[in-house]
């Protein structure tokens, strides 16, 4: 007897903390707890996680949680005067029971609508007005998607400024087996040499030491292609110009306490962002920056990941 699956429930996870699981018909699945609207969990139909969660993680306020999607909110990294990445990860999200009406081709029942609004303490940081609201969705297909519209409601007539990113942590087999097609001849901004601009040369990025780099321009399409999982993840973004790629690499991995000495092996971010030009809203203007993320068996051609097809679209 088949059961039918629940496709959205909250939940108790990690240290009690409330999470939200979607599930899709076909078996796909989502993890996303309201402490900062943070995606912890991304399942194909075969149980198979994509997304990279530290097993050092710590799963307690104020600490922001080592993997999955943290969201990046006012702030990206250290680009302006508020903590590192800003708040909107550490702060605890609701669930919105009465969101504006967002427009989705998608007939799945597997999502959920959270909203983050400022507190009293945010204010005092950060002395702007708005409403973050979020719906993660998984598609029929088992497809991630993410979907961010940011209101500014200042009353004082104030706009303001902004920098952003989805902070995805994928899962990956070996990290010297993987590489990214779509960033190729693009500027980047190198976090390592102060931020300085330099071009991408080569035709694919490939890892073989710590990397931090904020790629600028970048197309709506980016394949991230693991060898030894014939795995292939497709970014897919909207209103999100610049990406981000990082890894740690072993000497910082060992620096830090919510994450293991080698699990830089097993990991990539490559971020969806707005960090070189800041989204700048006048009371009443909304932003919203969409992402998307699939994961495709990569084709073999002649012994070598024809990743062509997947940023083609063929």
């Amino acid at each position: 007897m088949s059961v039918e699956k629940i496709p959205v429930q909250l939940c108790k996870g990690v240290n009690g903390l409330e999470k939200v699981v979607l599930k899709e018909a076909k078996g796909s699945s989502a993890e996303i707890y309201l402490y900062g609207g943070h995606v912890t969990s991304w399942k194909n139909e075969n149980g198979e996680e994509m997304l990279f969660v530290s097993s050092k993680a710590i799963f307690k306020p104020p600490k922001a949680i080592r993997g999955g999607i943290p969201l990046c909110f006012p702030q990206f990294g250290s680009h302006g005067s508020l903590e590192q990445h800003g708040f909107a990860r550490n702060r605890i999200w609701s669930i919105d029971k009465d969101p504006p009406p967002l427009p989705t081709s998608s007939t799945s029942k597997a999502y959920v609508d959270l909203i983050l609004k400022p507190s009293e303490e945010d204010a005092k940081i950060w002395p702007h007005s708005y409403e973050f609201r979020l719906r993660v969705a998984l598609g029929p297909t088992g497809d991630l998607l993410l979907t961010s519209r940011i209101r500014n409601t200042n009353a004082d007539g104030k706009p303001f400024s902004f920098t952003f990113a989805y902070h995805t942590y994928f899962s990956v087999s070996d990290i010297s087996e993987v590489r990214i097609e779509g960033l190729e001849t693009l500027d980047y901004l190198d976090n390592l040499q102060n931020k300085e601009r330099f071009t991408e040369q080569g035709d694919a990025i490939t890892f073989e030491s710590e990397i931090d780099k904020i790629y600028l321009s970048t197309p709506t399409k980016i394949a991230i292609l693991d060898h030894e999982k014939k795995r292939t993840f497709v970014i897919r973004k909207d209103g999100l110009p610049d990406a981000v790629v990082w890894n740690p690499w072993d000497r910082k991995a060992k620096a830090m306490a919510d994450f293991g000495d080698d699990e830089y092996k097993y990991m990539l971010c490559v971020e969806a962002a707005a960090v070189e030009k800041p989204i700048t809203l006048k009371p009443g203007e909304e932003w919203k920056g969409r992402l998307e993320l699939s994961a495709v068996p990569s084709s073999y051609c002649s012994g070598q990941l024809d990743p062509q097809r997947v940023l083609l679209g063929t």
